[in-house]
């Protein structure tokens, strides 16, 4: 009696774990089914979205390939001739105290030509203008401030250079931007003339397109705007070098002729 209470008892723990088993193994199963259910929702809405280029694409053909076009040249040559500037005016920039020290150095020590070598050597158009004011260092004190005036107005030019160019591609960004909105809206009113009547699907090409080049005409001018000013406080700084510059070179030239003179 004893071996079938036993029997029993173990027969009814065994059918329990396989009970068990089974609704643990359906558990995990309908976990990973589901799990992987929403791994593929989630690729599926990846793969719908897409990217933030592939969007800029579609808004790009939506807003008329001719005039997008147009808008994104304006871009192109703008940030061309930005990037054109910032490198130059990069390369221009150099520690404008440590060479007047030096050139003060050479010049203490009475050795003009190492301080035009100095110059000569060291880029940028504050080297250049100390090295022109330099080379008239015999002459009087008023033709020296006048060379070096001169010659700081034409360095001041080449800093400039190609700044025109950047202010017309942001004046003409947003005036293409404009153009397409215009023709935008003689589209709109083609489409309502030939259908013979005013429906917001007849209207709403010509007007997509009208706003899309209106905002990447805009987009694009404010993006050359920031490289624009950034260009711009590179030219102040180093028009302000150029000037402290000047005005150090003078004083140290005036105390090496006195110097000599006496």
């Amino acid at each position: 009696m004893k071996r079938l209470i036993v029997l029993f008892s173990l027969l009814g723990l065994l059918c329990f774990a396989q009970t068990t088993f089974a609704q643990n193994n359906s558990d995990s199963l309908a976990a990973e089914v589901i799990l992987s259910d929403d791994i593929e929702a989630d690729v599926e809405a990846d793969v719908e979205e897409g990217g933030f280029h592939k969007q800029l694409k579609t808004k790009f053909i939506d807003g008329n390939v001719g005039f997008m076009s147009l808008v994104a040249l304006a871009l192109v040559l703008g940030l061309a001739f930005c990037i054109e500037r910032i490198i130059y005016l990069t390369l221009s920039e150099i520690k404008a105290y440590k060479l007047m020290e030096d050139i003060e150095t050479h010049l203490k020590k009475d050795d003009v030509e190492g301080a035009k070598t100095l110059c000569r050597n060291t880029r940028g158009p504050v080297a250049s203008v100390c090295y022109q004011g330099l080379l008239h260092i015999h002459q009087p004190m008023e033709a020296i401030e006048r060379s070096i005036t001169n010659f700081g107005g034409l360095q001041s030019a080449n800093l400039e250079k190609g700044c025109s160019w950047i202010k017309l591609f942001i004046a003409m960004a947003p005036s293409l931007g404009f153009l397409g909105t215009v023709i935008g809206m003689v589209m709109a009113f083609d489409q309502i003339q030939i259908a013979g009547d005013i429906g917001p699907t007849i209207v709403a090409q010509g007007m997509k397109v009208a706003l899309i080049t209106t905002i990447f005409g805009i987009v694009v001018a404010l993006i050359l705007q920031l490289f624009y000013s950034y260009i711009l406080s590179k030219i102040e700084r180093l028009t302000s070098q150029m000037e402290e510059s000047a005005i150090m070179l003078l004083d140290m030239i005036t105390e090496y002729k006195l110097r000599v003179e006496s």
